[in-house]
């Protein structure tokens, strides 16, 4: 099928997974929480909610959050700062996210994940009867690493990839058919367009090679082009095999979401291809 055809299918899409970033719901400066963005995206979410479809929203923010509401203008110097950081915020944008979540008569819970819980059978079992029970309450799942007892994004080893690949393991457990990953960065690139002008900018891929993954091994520090797309790359990857397709796009705001959803060719869409010998265990333990 062509990029045309298939973007003209995602209307369709039932149970959606939705990524934001950081820097998609903070304010740069101060790390506070951009509060007219958030309030923009839980009324689209809420929109999709109320036609009928599932969706789960996976979020960042918790550290950039705790840190701001502390007061401290720096970064956090110790591994246990970063966790008393995240503890602090996650509660604050929880908080903020089901006050706004209950203005459109919508219901939000809380999910935090850990690596460790998707390497056991039975908690990953476990993990899916608890999101397929808060969909079925008509609930919007919203879902965080658990940086408090979790050093391994907040590291940035490349386990979840600031919640990349985090969203791409919950849309597997819960069979999603789309992933939506909202970055500050447009889509795949053929090259990192700040280094070169020539790069090319590429709107859909019908199947992940091991050329398109050679786009994100080079300067992973990057946050456009293929630099700090490894973690993307990877999620498309389990996102596609495990069956769902998936939209890698600019949080210019939540709008971007419906544009999506209407077939615009927003973003870089990765068409699902599912992989009878899909092992969601394998995936993630590739990164311990």
């Amino acid at each position: 099928m062509t990029n045309e055809e298939m973007r003209a299918l995602l209307k369709d899409k039932k149970r959606i997974v939705i990524k934001v970033g950081s820097a998609s719901i903070t304010h740069a400066k101060t790390g506070g929480l951009y509060l007219s963005k958030i309030e923009k995206l839980v009324r689209v979410i809420s929109d999709l909610n109320g036609e009928g479809k599932d969706v789960i929203l996976v979020s960042s923010g918790a550290i950039a959050t705790g840190r701001q509401t502390l007061g401290i203008h720096r970064r956090p110097r110790t591994m246990e700062e970063k966790q008393a950081f995240a503890a602090v915020g996650q509660a604050r944008l929880m908080m903020t996210y089901q006050k706004l979540f209950s203005e459109y008569g919508v219901i939000a819970a809380q999910v935090l994940l850990t690596r460790n819980v998707m390497l056991i059978p039975e908690s990953c079992s476990n993990t899916r009867n608890t999101f397929e029970e808060l969909l079925n309450l008509g609930t919007v799942p919203v879902v965080n690493e658990n940086d408090t007892i979790s050093t391994s994004e907040i590291n940035q080893v490349e386990t979840f990839g600031d919640n990349d690949q985090l969203a791409a393991i919950v849309g597997a457990v819960v069979n999603a058919d789309l992933v939506i990953l909202l970055s500050d960065i447009d889509g795949l690139f053929t090259d990192d367009p700040h280094e070169n002008p020539e790069a090319e900018f590429i709107p859909f891929i019908p199947e992940i090679n091991e050329r398109i993954l050679d786009m994100g091994k080079s300067k992973s520090g990057s946050n456009v082009g293929t630099g700090g797309m490894s973690a993307k790359l990877a999620a498309a990857r389990i996102a596609t095999d495990s069956g769902a397709d998936m939209v890698i796009a600019k949080f210019t705001g939540a709008e971007v979401i419906s544009d999506i959803l209407e077939g615009k060719n927003i973003g870089t869409l990765f068409a699902a291809h599912k992989n009878k010998d899909f092992d969601l265990m394998e995936y993630v333990g590739q990164n311990e």
